[in-house]
């Protein structure tokens, strides 16, 4: 019967110990830093057999796939990762219903989206894409809907960090509770982490409490490991109120893009609008008249919209017990119930905005 060994051994008895089991002979320091992935191999075959694996046949196995018996804890690690932290798979078709026209799917295309799925060639010419990302703009236009469409187009996990996640053992605890689940997903592969309202987390320190000071203080050393992190992932931040961040965050070296989101021309609002109208029972609809009267609309303006359009025609059917069909009359009925978040005053700030903060 064998007998339990502590996980921390002197590295003479790790040495021995291989020596024991496999007649391999190792330098101690060697044996010692293999050692813990032997451990770490034994609890893994454990967990897939239903029980408990001998330290002699884990040592065995491990010394003789020892390159993949540690991909298999790395991957197996992850999926209990991504299960805690709620990570979602999207579909590739999200990056799709953003315009080509909209300057931010330009932007994001060519920084980010092409050097990531074109390794070689990015690679070739010296090209680092991006691992720290903020988007800022109005409310409502769009910037969560861009993070997990890149997860999308990248095939990667989308993983929200919410603040109730943070808040779980109240505020004096915001800090390391930060600290360690930023830790968890920088340990990933291939994630696109989001923070929504982010001036929460990294606002000015001007004025802040102790606690916010703290907060923005943790972020200030996560960022610069993320950049350094090896591994596929990509952190996204997104604001509405870019100007509450503290200054520190906005500085060259911190955030290796910050992407303005806004306003959408008749193009990118035609885009969106044909996108939600494809999935009603439509009849005749003049979309170039809707376009003209969705002038300050923004994306989550419109799809409300339409969800509105699309209960309305629901209850219809309902009533009648006849085939119902949306047409430009049925959407201008409900338009005038939707107050547009975008105004003048608005538009004018964010192009300010714009102006003043923008980096890609």
């Amino acid at each position: 019967m064998e007998t339990a060994l502590p996980e921390v051994i002197s590295p003479q008895l790790c040495a021995s110990k291989i020596f024991e089991i496999n007649g391999t002979r190792m330098e101690p320091e060697v044996a010692a830093d293999l050692w813990p992935r032997i451990m770490q191999h034994k609890w893994l075959m454990s967990e897939k057999l239903g029980r408990d694996v001998g330290m002699r046949v884990a040592c065995i196995d491990f010394l003789e796939n020892m390159e993949q018996a540690r991909e298999e804890y790395l991957a197996y690690q992850q999926r209990d990762t991504l299960q805690e932290m709620g990570a979602q798979t999207l579909s590739q078709k999200m990056w799709q219903t953003i315009s080509d026209t909209q300057p931010p799917k330009q932007i994001v295309q060519k920084r980010i989206i092409l050097p990531l799925t074109r390794l070689n060639l990015s690679q070739k010419h010296g090209v680092v894409p991006p691992k720290t990302i903020i988007f800022f703009g109005p409310p409502g236009t769009g910037k969560t809907h861009f993070a997990k469409a890149i997860a999308g187009a990248l095939s990667w996990w989308f993983i929200e960090i919410a603040p109730s996640m943070l808040m779980a053992d109240g505020t004096d605890k915001l800090g390391a509770n930060l600290r360690q689940i930023l830790e968890k997903a920088r340990s990933l592969q291939e994630a696109v982490i989001f923070i929504d309202e982010f001036e929460e987390i990294a606002g000015s320190r001007d004025e802040a409490s102790r606690v916010d000071k703290s907060i923005t203080n943790e972020f200030l050393k996560q960022v610069p490991l993320f950049k350094n992190q090896g591994s596929n992932i990509l952190l996204i931040c997104a604001t509405n109120y870019i100007r509450q961040l503290d200054a520190a965050m906005l500085r060259p070296g911190r955030f290796d893009c910050i992407i303005p989101v806004g306003t959408l021309n008749e193009d990118e609002r035609a885009n969106i609008l044909g996108y939600y109208l494809s999935k009603l029972n439509i009849g005749e609809v003049d979309l170039k008249r809707i376009i003209k009267m969705t002038l300050k609309f923004t994306p989550a303006d419109i799809e409300y919209l339409f969800q509105q359009v699309a209960q309305f025609a629901f209850e219809q059917e309902l009533a009648t017990a006849h085939d119902y069909r949306v047409t430009t009359d049925t959407i201008f009925e409900i338009l005038p119930t939707i107050r547009p978040s975008l105004t003048d005053e608005v538009t004018v700030e964010f192009e300010k905005d714009m102006i003043t903060y923008s980096r890609y």
